[in-house]
């Protein structure tokens, strides 16, 4: 067995880095190393450049979001009936409660409150009827529809609303969620991001032209290592190689081509080898230490770490969000379901990739746009997520965490 397979790998991030610089070691990264109990730099950047402030006032938006969390966190654990809560424009945690009473109990505990119309629970049933509809059928033209708790709709995305499918699927969603839904147009197509460009750190079946990024590590209840995934990038049980090294073969897949499908997956860890418990950020600052897998609310400030892209930062749009994927060579569309959404840009090769929030782990890139070019750290984007926690808990597997 090589050195190289005995190293860590640090989420094919920092070896990247390493390429670039010169540098020696699994873990060199250039860049000031976060403060023990901060944020990595170049998250508390992005979010700094995004609301046109300090990075001190970026810090403390940041503390108030997380402060914000935990009281929600225990006036749940309390009782309080909230169905659903997002962040505002303005950095407030805004939360539905059931009724005037959890209302009252979460403005006591200085959280803002609302008694939606419909919130989160029946929203999502709205969904499961739009999802039931297009396992019948894929609606080709539209691209995405997703449980949106702060406008309090479902909202459906299309991109040509004179396809048939679409037009049935539009149909269906007004008999079923009726004023509930609301349509909005845009003319990007989507695509699962992955084997597309080469000279990513994660090669599929060791072919320097297919490739994905290196997700969360985990382990199972017998203490095996897995590597979880996009569900896309472990399908049919590859071999996945760093710089010629085997570390891991995929095992298990909820995604098929062609198929209703969701994109989620693991791969067996090979003897000797390890992920790491930090995310790596291509230079921008040290690796990111993973801590947990609280799932973020709406708004939240996420970054992505990917092969292709490297670092890129944004928020979190949406949750149980289903898209539908075309591939752009064959055309063939596969429904996906159960995704998170989020304004992180991302590319071809980023699949898989790890997304985290302050130092919980969120999930790994599944796809976004064709075609979508990205620039900066903080340049302007879109993208899909399979979420850390959904994967977890689906698998029966505990992250590995610092």
């Amino acid at each position: 067995m090589t050195l190289s397979r005995n190293r860590l790998l640090t989420t094919a991030l920092a070896v990247a880095a390493l390429a670039a610089t010169g540098m020696q070691g699994a873990h060199a990264a250039t860049g000031p190393e976060p403060a023990p109990g901060h944020y990595q730099p170049q998250m508390v950047h992005a979010l700094a450049q995004s609301l046109g402030v300090s990075d001190t006032a970026a810090v403390r938006h940041l503390d108030r979001q997380a402060d914000q969390q935990e009281t929600l966190d225990r006036l749940e654990r309390a009782g309080v009936r909230a169905d659903g809560a997002f962040f505002d424009d303005a950095g407030r945690l805004v939360v539905n409660a059931a009724d005037g009473r959890a209302a009252g109990a979460v403005r006591n505990a200085g959280l803002q409150a609302r008694i939606p119309e419909r919130g989160e629970a029946a929203l999502d049933r709205i969904k499961a009827a739009l999802d039931a509809q297009a396992t019948r059928q894929v609606p080709e033209g539209v691209t995405s529809w997703e449980v949106d708790v702060a406008s309090d709709t479902v909202t459906v995305t299309v991109a040509d609303r004179n396809q048939a499918a679409a037009r049935a699927f539009l149909a269906a969603a007004a008999r079923h969620g009726g004023s509930a839904v609301r349509v909005v147009e845009d003319k990007d197509v989507l695509e699962a991001q992955a084997t597309v460009y080469p000279g990513s750190r994660m090669n599929i079946n060791n072919d320097p032209g297919s490739w994905c990024s290196v997700g969360f590590g985990a382990r199972d209840s017998q203490g095996r290592q897995h590597l979880v995934s996009a569900g896309h990038c472990v399908a049919g049980g590859p071999g996945l190689y760093l710089d010629g090294d085997r570390f891991a073969v995929g095992e298990r897949s909820r995604y098929r081509e062609g198929y209703d499908s969701v994109d989620m997956g693991t791969a067996r860890v090979d003897s000797g080898d390890a992920i790491a418990t930090s995310v790596g950020t291509w230079g921008n600052g040290g690796p990111v230490a993973v801590k947990g897998s609280q799932r973020a609310p709406r708004g939240a400030t996420v970054c992505k770490s990917g092969a292709t892209t490297g670092w890129t930062c944004g928020a979190v749009s949406s949750y149980n969000v289903s898209v539908t994927y075309t591939n752009p060579r064959t055309r063939v569309q596969t429904l996906v379901t159960g995704l998170g959404s989020s304004s992180v840009c991302t590319e071809g090769g980023d699949s898989g990739g790890a997304y985290i929030s302050g130092d919980q782990g969120q999930g790994m890139t599944s796809g976004g746009p064709t075609g979508q070019r990205c620039s900066g750290v903080y340049g302007s984007g879109s993208s899909y997520f399979q979420p850390l926690d959904d994967t977890l808990r689906y698998y029966g597997l505990t992250l590995n965490t610092q």
